[in-house]
């Protein structure tokens, strides 16, 4: 027997795998790290990064621009619209003004109770059926503003989903 294995206690057996083991460690080469590569690979991330970024910031500002240019047509839209509705207004007061001082010029001509009734009556149908059909036409102009000024919104989101589908 070995007497270092008794020296130290362990059998020879022992001390043949601690040999080998010492050996295979002795033996294996242990990967270097080459600087070179690893600057070529975190240049390549980093250029990578790079084109990412311009491509995301290109893909920022187009959609920024077609916002604008969507938001300027809905207010130009809601601009036009809002005449439009405005001068609607201002021509059913002037002509509920106009019918109102012709009918007290009428009411200032009555010579009986009944002709003041029926007057009144007549004046009071002309005036609902005026305000139907005022009503009607606010109606068209607003639904018509409405459908307008959402145009150029739903088209620009509507493109903006298309785009992100694509990407």
């Amino acid at each position: 027997m070995n007497e270092m294995a008794f020296v130290k206690g362990r059998s020879p057996k022992r001390m043949e795998t601690m040999a080998k083991t010492a050996d295979t460690v002795e033996n294996t080469a242990f990967p270097t790290f080459d600087a070179s590569k690893a600057t070529d690979q975190f240049r390549a991330v980093a250029e990578k990064g790079v084109e990412q970024s311009k491509e995301a910031l290109s893909k920022l500002t187009t959609g920024a621009e077609t916002t604008q240019k969507a938001l300027e047509s809905t207010f130009e839209t809601a601009k036009t619209a809002g005449n439009e509705l405005s001068l609607k207004t201002i021509a059913a007061l002037r002509a509920n003004a106009e019918a109102s001082f012709s009918h007290l010029e009428a009411l200032v001509a009555v010579k009986s109770p009944s002709e003041f009734i029926e007057l009144q009556t007549a004046f009071l149908r002309t005036q609902i059926e005026k305000t139907v059909e005022q009503a009607k036409e606010f109606q068209a102009v607003t639904t018509k503003a409405a459908e307008d000024v959402s145009k150029p919104i739903k088209a620009a989101f509507e493109k903006a989903m298309k785009d992100l589908k694509v990407a």
